[in-house]
């Protein structure tokens, strides 16, 4: 008798949970884990009880075979529900390791039920086989492997997911725990069955651990569950209800007898049909029902959506705002009260309008609430020697809800638990996670709002008489600019004359036209005409910014030998580099295409970069000059370790006059004209800048040029070597 009362407990117990997570959502992973070891569980019981009660040795086997296929379905199940609860994770099976571990279940399962694992049953016991090398790993993993997992989830989790899986655990030690031995050592070893009839009581200790988290503990939404459930079960009535009136009451009555047997099942099957094409209708009739009898208080969530959409887009005055939003709200969720705490200049005051007694508590609830750092706080699920657990319980609030834009922190709202009793549903906490953001661009609006409100009486005055001064100073900068421009103008052209004749004079020394010169004359004379050289250069910048600003700005491309060019360019900075003990390398190459480019204004340009990285590198550095030829385009790059360039004075680099910090303290003559005429050089001869630097570990600079862009259509012009040549060492 007791076999009987605890096969049908058990099985019962277990069968009710399952349907009730089916009812609440089917399509959960961790509600298909759940029932696959609900499954598990019922047919073990089953099974078990089978086994117990056969006339012969074959039919035992038989069911004991059926035992360990269900012991196998158990197992893996258990195994799959500890990993994805209580993350609700739906990528598992992406994960490789999962997909083995699946497919080996099946495997042992399959081989569990055939005469592998239990060859025969002799001597009142089943004696094994060799399937049993396949079937204790996959018991040890999976079970073991799972009780591993559940403890290491229990000590990570805090608040009510640790309460959660404080049941789950304790259900499984004792299912895992007493089941292995009453079902497996004891039978196998000692050759006593008695425990094996009241095993399916263990199951309804699992079952009731789980049954208590779900009510007790809000590990599911029970009230939706039993509304579904008590639908399909008034769905399933209903209609058995008729098809037996119909069948029962009707064709039997009038066709009886063997004779009308076919057409008494053809007739069934007729009756059916209707049955079947009214099912939506009568699904929607007792849904209907049991909605009003479990869901009072039920709301349309995309009503209250709108409500508070129209709320948002149509106010700009905060207080009718909040006040609209808080009857809104209050009507669909049935609050206690809804108290919002806002932030001005990030301190926190509160918009009470409800309840007398909230505002005071709420106030001393209001410097600490900032400490909340997720959207949306469940106090039930904070643990206890969490402060803001004490904060929210003294003023009997139940959720906080953060107010957040990207911008920043708008505020919170507290709400009070529901007059009803009732705990926040999945339904609530989705729609205050909905609301959240666009609440909060409102509120924020509606703050700047008032600030502008506040300050339109003077606002306006102020930007006038900014306006007049600005337009003033404006005015003075222009004379200022134009003043300036002509004087770089005139000073160039001064400038020019006498430097070109120390250039010159200095050449022909050089070149032996005065005589012969000892090496450290010809050093000193190439370092002065090196000097002359620079300066020309500078000059010829500031000549091309007074150019730009009168329109006389012109490029005049010619047929030009880059590698030549770069390398008569580089060979004038080489002993620079030498002296200040730097590394300096140009590998020329061996065929270069000739391009259409403004041969003076590129070498300005690459003596620029090569120069810069001279002056900006510490002794011991290296400086890498590359000229690449790709299939469309050419490329300069001049590669150092110097110091670098900031990163939030890259975007100010390659404008006019202006310098970076660190390069102001290593060269403090510089004009910052360099970089600002190669940038106008380049882009005006169709070229992109090339800039890579950071700070302490070097910099890149160069240009890009297309070929299609830069061909030549005429017979190329080979440079014309500088005096100062040098060949450049590699």
């Amino acid at each position: 008798m007791i076999e009987i009362i605890a096969l049908i407990a058990g099985t019962l117990t277990t069968s009710a949970i399952a349907l009730i997570v089916f009812a609440k959502n089917w399509r959960s992973i961790t509600n298909k884990m759940f029932i696959g070891l609900a499954v598990g569980l019922v047919g073990w019981s089953v099974t078990n009880y089978l086994s117990l009660h056969t006339s012969n040795a074959h039919d035992t086997l038989f069911w004991i075979r059926w035992i360990m296929f269900f012991v196998v379905t158990q197992n893996t199940f258990f195994f799959f529900l500890v990993k994805v609860f209580p993350d609700y994770s739906s990528n598992l099976f992406r994960q490789k390791r999962y997909v083995v571990a699946a497919i080996y279940s099946i495997i042992t399962a399959c081989v569990a039920l055939s005469p592998y694992l239990f060859i025969s049953f002799k001597n009142g016991a089943p004696q094994p086989g060799p399937g049993m090398a396949l079937f204790l790993p996959h018991a040890v993993i999976f079970s073991i492997g799972g009780i591993i997992s559940l403890i290491n989830k229990y000590r990570k989790a805090q608040g009510l997911k640790k309460t959660q899986l404080q049941y789950f655990l304790a259900g499984t030690v004792l299912l895992f725990t007493l089941v292995p031995v009453s079902n497996f050592i004891i039978p196998v070893v000692f050759k006593n069955h008695a425990l094996v009839a009241i095993s399916p009581l263990y199951s309804i200790i699992f079952s009731g651990l789980i049954a208590y988290a779900i009510v007790a503990q809000k590990l599911f939404d029970i009230r939706a569950a039993v509304a579904r459930s008590v639908a399909y079960l008034l769905i399933l009535g209903s209609m058995a209800l008729t098809y037996g009136i119909f069948i029962f009451g009707v064709v039997n009555i009038f066709f009886q007898g063997p004779s009308h047997e076919f057409l008494r099942q053809l007739l069934s099957v007729i009756l059916v049909m209707p049955l079947v094409l009214s099912f939506q209708s009568i699904k929607k009739f007792f849904d209907h029902i049991t909605n009003r009898l479990f869901f009072k208080d039920a709301y349309d969530t995309q009503d209250v959506l709108d409500k508070l959409g129209n709320i948002a887009v149509s106010e700009i005055d905060l207080y009718k705002i909040l006040k609209d939003t808080r009857n809104v709200l209050s009507q669909a969720l049935k609050s206690t009260f809804i108290e919002f705490v806002l932030f001005r200049n990030d301190k926190p005051y509160v918009e009470a309008h409800t309840h007398k007694t909230i505002p005071e508590n709420v106030l001393a609830l209001s410097p600490h609430v900032k400490e909340q750092h997720q959207d949306l706080l469940i106090v039930d699920e904070l643990n206890a020697q969490n402060p803001l657990h004490e904060l929210f319980i003294s003023v009997e609030g139940a959720l906080s809800l953060r107010l957040k834009t990207k911008e920043q922190l708008v505020g919170y709202i507290i709400f009070g638990y529901k007059k009803s009793g009732d705990t926040y549903s999945s339904q609530d906490k989705k729609l205050l996670l909905i609301v959240a953001n666009e609440l909060a661009v409102a509120v924020q609006n509606a703050l700047r709002f008032e600030e502008i409100e506040d300050f339109n009486l003077t606002l306006q005055a102020k930007v006038d008489e900014a306006t007049r001064k600005l337009r003033r100073v404006n005015e003075k900068l222009k004379i200022l600019d134009e003043t300036k421009d002509d004087f770089i103008s005139m000073a160039s052209h001064q400038l020019r004359t006498p430097l070109t004749s120390i250039k010159g004079y200095t050449s022909m020394v050089l070149e032996g036209d005065a005589g012969t010169l000892n090496e450290t004359q010809r050093k000193l004379l190439g370092q002065a005409f090196f000097s002359s050289q620079r300066m020309v250069y500078l000059i010829a910048d500031l000549l091309n910014v007074s150019r730009l600003r009168t329109g006389k700005f012109i490029i005049l491309a010619a047929p030009t030998n880059l590698a030549e060019v770069v390398e008569q360019e580089v060979g004038q900075l080489i002993e620079t580099a030498h002296a200040k003990q730097l590394t300096f390398t140009y590998q020329k190459p061996e065929d270069f295409p000739d391009l259409m480019l403004d041969e003076t204004k590129i070498r300005q340009v690459i003596m620029n970069f090569a120069d810069n990285s001279i002056y900006y590198t510490p002794a011991g550095g290296h400086i890498d000059v590359k000229l690449i030829d790709k299939p469309s385009t050419i490329e300069l790059r001049v590669e150092d370790d110097g110091i670098g360039v900031p990163k939030n004075e890259h975007h100010h680099l390659f404008t006019k006059f202006y310098r970076a910090g660190n390069a102001r303290k290593a060269r403090p003559d510089g004009t910052g004209l360099g970089l600002f005429m190669a940038k106008k050089v380049v882009l005006a001869q169709g070229g992109s800048i090339i800039f890579e630097s950071q700070e302490g570990k070097g910099s890149t600079f160069g240009f890009i040029f297309s070929k299609s862009k830069l061909k030549v259509t005429k017979p190329p012009v080979k440079a014309v070597p500088s005096p100062a040549r040098e060949t450049v060492k590699v």
